[in-house]
């Protein structure tokens, strides 16, 4: 028998080991580069939900200081709605873009809560905007704006796999029943 045929069987598994860990080190770098990639993408929903949630949260603090001023939120720094008329502007201006990315990147369910959240935010401006004041309506609406702030958030800890996250829900202080004089 020749030497190249008494050879041949080590050759061959040193081919086959050799294919072998080509396969397995192929298909190690594809998984790492899915897992790799499914991480910047949760990082990258993170930081569109965080923004989001920032650009609402602007418009809704706005909105609480004008209603102190109007005598139906306890907030401690009123402010007119004259003063927060550029507040106001800066939240709109800022939030539009959050919500195209939001849109983008989001799933369906937090696109959802969120369009809820930010309608009853809206509803606020309007009435802040409309010189209401009437407590019971305001009381009624942050409500609608604390469950729809803690329905997007926990879509949010949904959607990125997170646990079950705090409220939110602090107690706040009654309101005075006497309008400030202006």
């Amino acid at each position: 028998m020749s030497v190249f045929l008494q050879q041949l069987p080590a050759l061959m598994g040193v081919m086959v080991g050799a294919l072998g860990s080509y396969v397995v080190v192929v298909r190690g770098d594809r998984m790492r580069f899915g897992r790799e990639q499914a991480a910047r993408w949760e990082e990258r929903r993170l930081a569109v939900y965080a923004d989001y949630a920032q650009s609402v949260k602007k418009t809704v603090t706005v909105t609480y200081r004008v209603a102190a001023d109007a005598g139906v939120d306890p907030h401690p720094d009123p402010l007119t709605l004259e003063q927060a008329q550029p507040l106001l502007a800066d939240a709109t201006t800022r939030r539009d873009p959050a919500g195209e990315a939001l849109i983008m990147l989001g799933s369906p369910a937090v696109v959802e809560k969120a369009r809820a959240w930010v309608v009853t935010a809206l509803e606020m401006e309007r009435f802040v905007r409309e010189h209401r004041e009437d407590r019971e309506a305001w009381q009624a609406l942050l409500e609608r704006q604390r469950a729809g702030r803690e329905g997007y958030y926990a879509a949010v800890r949904e959607d990125l796999g997170l646990p079950p996250g705090h409220s939110a829900r602090w107690p706040l202080p009654a309101v005075d029943p006497v309008p400030p004089q202006r």
